[in-house]
């Protein structure tokens, strides 16, 4: 069975690190923008609508083709290789949503 990063994953994230800077809504004054890294490439793609316009917030739909395991009948992203990590770029850095966290509470 192959692994995958799924919406549901994302759901559970927020939900983890809710009311923390693991989240978008608790980093995006201190310049954090929502981003996922390809562990197997160490690249890094900023969180997009399927219409490339920048999401918020964790979408899945914005990434590439070439990441993507399963669509929904309606064309948007079920699930992608288990390799990408949510997380933030802030400063051409991208953080975890732990290190996020970190990071964010040590700013405050």
């Amino acid at each position: 069975m192959i692994q995958a990063m799924t919406k549901q994953d994302l759901r559970r994230e927020t939900l983890t690190y809710q009311g923390t800077g693991g989240v978008s809504a608790g980093n995006c004054g201190a310049g954090f923008r929502p981003a996922f890294l390809d562990t197997d490439t160490n690249t890094v793609y900023l969180s997009r609508f399927s219409n490339g316009e920048p999401a918020p917030f964790h979408l899945l739909d914005g990434l590439p083709d070439e990441l993507v395991l399963r669509r929904n009948a309606a064309g948007k992203v079920d699930a992608v290789k288990s390799a990408i990590v949510s997380g933030f770029v802030r400063a051409g850095h991208f953080y975890s949503r732990e290190e996020a966290s970190y990071a964010l509470a040590e700013l405050h």
